[in-house]
């Protein structure tokens, strides 16, 4: 078996590996990297060779570390493989070992596509000397677990198995005048960022500046991985979505939405017509993404609206095994694990607690 460093000359060979996998991410394509590429990561993509056959690929996003000659390396939904193949596993991973050893890698991180009832793919990963993460938040840096809807029926048959309230939402908008663009164009990014502000005004979290989704645009959407689709009523924008296009998914990934017109349901509507576009263009499932790790979160669980909104369309709930972390250099990886963290959350309470005394007054 050949193992090496990917060239341009393989970019559309190890695209299509990765678009055939079964569990195969555009975040393990080569465009991805490249997008990386435009916020400070450096790609590296490996393959390995069988008998003119590719068996296993991944691209590796290196970040340096702030005044130090160190980095950190992270592979987004990779490597992609067939992790029960202890064998191939090994002799894999001990290139990208070296690999991350010879680039000055504190840590190799990898977020392999397996489902968490895959404990042989689990037990392999632990004993080619990787260790298991916990889970936080969405359960890591990308979503532990997802809502995948299968497409692989009848169209109408995909729309019967949504719950009742969700068809009655559906035929709603579509009563009441809303509209779908499913096909924009890069001029309507704006406007899709604008209402993705309105939405993390709203919600409380941050979002990327519009320069990155013009990047996102450029790179991925001449390759047909990415669509932006916007939802009107009355003329008026008041939804929009991104979405990509990779092997036979297609993943909802952006969701944004004005605070007005909300009773008009637009975001059953808009996800009914990505979903009837994903397949028209031949995917076999739609990905709704991120859910809470918690398949019946409580109530005070801030994805709970998140679940309830994505069950409706009645997907299958599937949780990976998460991310697993290779530590090459024990001092810098426990000052990147635990110390930063811990500096960095002292420092927010400490300003927090600033904050309180100065708005007291004397």
């Amino acid at each position: 078996m050949d193992i090496r460093i990917a060239t341009e000359n393989d970019r559309q060979r190890f695209n299509d590996f990765i678009a055939r996998f079964d569990t195969g991410d555009l975040l393990q394509s080569y465009e991805w990297g490249d997008l990386k590429a435009h916020g400070g990561w450096t790609p590296i993509r490996v393959l390995a060779e069988q008998d003119g056959e590719i068996v296993a690929a991944v691209s590796l996003l290196k970040r340096k570390l702030p005044k130090t000659r160190r980095c950190i390396i992270y592979a987004p939904r990779g490597p992609v493989l067939d992790t029960q193949n202890l064998p191939l596993l090994a002799d894999f991973v001990a290139f990208l070992k070296q690999t991350a050893m010879s680039e000055g890698a504190i840590l190799l991180k990898i977020d392999p596509p397996a489902p968490v009832e895959d404990t042989v793919s689990a037990d392999n990963l632990i004993s080619v000397g990787f260790k298991e993460i916990s889970a936080f938040g969405f359960g890591g840096t990308q979503p532990k677990c997802v809502m995948q809807l299968d497409l692989d029926k009848p169209i109408d048959e995909v729309m019967a198995s949504f719950k009742e309230k969700w068809r009655y939402n559906i035929r709603l908008a579509d009563r009441k005048g809303v509209t779908v663009n499913i096909d924009c164009t890069k001029d309507d990014l704006p406007v899709f960022y604008g209402l993705l502000k309105e939405t993390a005004s709203r919600d409380g979290f941050l979002v990327r500046n519009l320069k990155y989704f013009e990047d996102m645009w450029d790179i991925l959407v001449p390759a047909g991985f990415m669509r932006l689709v916007l939802t009107y009523y009355q003329d008026k924008p008041i939804a929009g979505a991104i979405a990509y296009l990779f092997g036979d998914k297609a993943m909802y990934t952006y969701g944004a939405s004005s605070n007005e017109h909300r009773n008009v349901m637009p975001n059953h509507l808009m996800q009914w017509r990505m979903i009837q576009w994903a397949k028209e263009s031949g995917c076999k499932w739609y990905d709704f993404r991120g859910v809470s790790p918690k398949k019946q979160p409580a109530e005070n669980d801030p994805l709970a609206g998140l679940n309830r909104f994505k069950e409706g369309f009645c997907p299958r709930f599937v949780e990976y095994i998460g991310e697993y972390d290779m530590v090459l250099s024990p001092f810098y990886y426990w000052l990147w694990s635990v110390a930063k963290p811990w500096v960095s959350k002292v420092l927010k309470a400490r300003g927090r607690a600033q904050s309180q005394a100065g708005d007291g007054g004397e």
